[in-house]
């Protein structure tokens, strides 16, 4: 735990407009298509899509349907079989958010309690 690792996060328009949430893991990026972006507060829960792995070469790739919308590095606090906990620490600060499993999908929630000064 601790860790920090590279992330990235994708605009991506085709087949149509959601974003992709990838993190470095195990050598590959870990991810997941989320069809409404980011939560914006921790009221608001957004469904995540585990999707294929991508090689490393995409945390810089862009192209004219997908553009790099954040990055930076992540860091893994507390991970079960039902939700993982980590920070993504962008450009605009860092952010704390929980993957949760509910038996039938993902949901990506953004804690309510943040990192310090966020």
């Amino acid at each position: 735990m601790g860790h920090l690792a590279a992330f990235v996060l994708h605009d991506h328009e085709l087949p149509r407009p959601h974003f992709d949430l990838r993190l470095e893991e195990g050598g590959v990026l870990r991810s997941w298509a989320v069809p409404k972006g980011l939560p914006p507060d921790s009221r608001t829960d957004r469904l995540a899509i585990a999707v294929e792995d991508h090689d490393l070469d995409h945390l810089t790739y862009e192209d004219d349907h997908k553009r790099v919308a954040d990055s930076g590095t992540w860091e893994l606090h507390d991970r079960n079989e039902r939700r993982s906990v980590f920070t993504l620490h962008g450009r605009s600060g860092s952010v704390r958010y929980a993957l949760i499993s509910t038996g039938s999908g993902l949901l990506l929630h953004r804690m309510a309690a943040q990192p310090p000064g966020h």
